[in-house]
């Protein structure tokens, strides 16, 4: 009789520790959601907004750090003049950084 009662005390305390084990183990995905997938998503939603938004003018930098002039803009590539006449086209995935905003504040610098 003493045995059986200790054994059930025993299943009752393991049992409340997977409780609290499943509890911690929400409360770690929710903060790893809140502080790096969150904000990554938001940052990649902006890109993509960027992107869409490209047009003939914009200031840009590539993925390899070409940086260069929208020259046309089609469905899936962008034309970007480098120098002088000299231009290449990319693909719109590559293109990380508008510079159009910032350029004026460079400017005025100098």
């Amino acid at each position: 009789m003493i045995l059986q009662a200790a054994g059930a005390a025993g299943t009752g305390a393991a049992g409340g520790g997977s409780w609290s084990f499943l509890l911690m183990l929400a409360l770690m995905f929710l903060v790893m959601w809140l502080f790096m997938i969150r904000p990554q998503r938001k940052q990649q939603k902006q890109l993509e907004e960027m992107r869409s938004a490209l047009k003939k003018g914009d200031k840009v930098i590539t993925a390899g750090g070409i940086y260069g002039v929208v020259a046309d803009v089609e469905e899936r590539t962008v034309l970007v003049k480098v120098d002088g006449e000299v231009k290449i086209r990319v693909d719109k995935s590559s293109i990380n950084k508008d510079m159009t905003a910032e350029a004026p504040a460079q400017g005025e610098k100098k």
